[in-house]
């Protein structure tokens, strides 16, 4: 395991420590019933994926137009599950960009908080 991927695994361990305690917040694992494939370690609310690690980057849900604004400006990426397929409501964030990890994690799990509502 390289110091880069380490580093991004443990800074993404710090993230879902901040969320777990919220009200409706889990944590998707390997034995999940409902396991959607996404991500091994994503952060759900409602049962509804808010953000996960995807090859030590932070991906993220939020609203289209906000994806829009941040990829315009180059903090971020739209995500490609694969295939070339990009995500509206999904952002990339890499690893040196840490710094905004926890605020990005709060916008979306507020933005998926009331879209389960």
């Amino acid at each position: 395991m390289s110091d880069a991927h380490a580093a991004a695994q443990e800074h993404y361990e710090s993230l879902c420590r901040t969320f777990l305690d919220q009200p409706g917040v889990t944590r998707e694992s390997h034995e999940s019933p409902h396991r959607t494939g996404f991500g091994p370690a994503a952060l759900k609310v409602d049962d509804k994926i808010f953000a996960m690690l995807v090859k030590d980057w932070l991906v993220v849900k939020l609203p289209q137009h906000r994806v829009d604004a941040l990829v315009t400006i180059g903090d971020g990426e739209r995500y490609d599950p694969g295939g070339g397929r990009l995500m509206r409501e999904w952002l990339t964030v890499g690893p040196q960009a840490e710094a905004q990890w926890t605020d990005l994690a709060r916008e979306a799990h507020e933005f998926v908080s009331q879209r389960a509502a």
